[in-house]
């Protein structure tokens, strides 16, 4: 793996093992040892430490005492949960952009759109699911409280997992993602705010199904 010079060598080597957990790479339950990770990572058993304690704060990784540190388990629970606070945070920053969106986060949003269908038509998954958490960040911009955008930020790992769970269906679950981020993204410059809701619900209704389908 290349690290970036300009990310910390910890954020580095948090951001490998999330990616390996968000791909399952590394599955739930799963142990993660330090030593054949640091060989692994050429980096020190401390980096490795460090990272891990960063991917806990993450929801991604559990640390039992006495026994090790474990890939959280994505089971129902876990999944309900996650959809449920998204959609909370979400609704909320949602809605200050609503009523507060210049056309430059407009343009911003398109953009992302766009270049989200064009991954879409050429297979990119990977590119899509990094895509939509940068729309979603964008969809942030009038959030203005600190609690929540750092909530967010830790649940976006556990996003990215059970969206690339859902993925897994097929080109017919990134078409309908597509279709919600569009019929989102013209509730806002409406400035339809009851509308959003109901999408953003159903949204976040229909992909806790898709990944509950796919790990039941």
């Amino acid at each position: 793996m290349q690290f970036k010079p300009k990310e910390t060598l910890t954020e580095q080597v948090a951001t490998h093992i999330e990616n390996l957990i968000a791909f399952n790479q590394l599955k739930g339950g799963q142990r993660i040892y330090e030593g054949p990770m640091s060989k692994e990572l050429s980096v020190s058993h401390g980096s490795v430490r460090e990272a891990l304690l960063v991917l806990e704060k993450r929801h991604l990784v559990r640390s039992i005492p006495r026994k090790g540190t474990f890939v959280t388990e994505l089971d129902e629970h876990f999944v309900r949960s996650l959809y449920e606070t998204m959609l909370m945070y979400l609704t909320n920053t949602s809605l200050k952009l609503v009523r507060g969106w210049e056309q430059k986060d407009i343009d911003r949003m398109e953009g992302l759109y766009e270049s989200m269908s064009d991954c879409l038509n050429k297979g990119q998954l990977i590119e899509f699911l990094d895509l939509g958490i940068e729309y979603t960040q964008a969809s942030m911009t009038y959030a203005d409280n600190y609690f929540i955008v750092t909530a967010i930020n830790d649940l976006w790992p556990s996003a990215k997992r059970c969206a690339f769970v859902a993925f897994q269906k097929g080109i017919p679950v990134l078409k309908e993602n597509l279709e919600h981020m569009r019929h989102s993204l013209d509730a806002i410059k409406e400035r339809d705010e009851e509308t959003l809701v109901k999408i953003l619900k159903e949204y976040a209704d229909q992909q806790r199904r898709q990944v509950l389908e796919c790990i039941n």
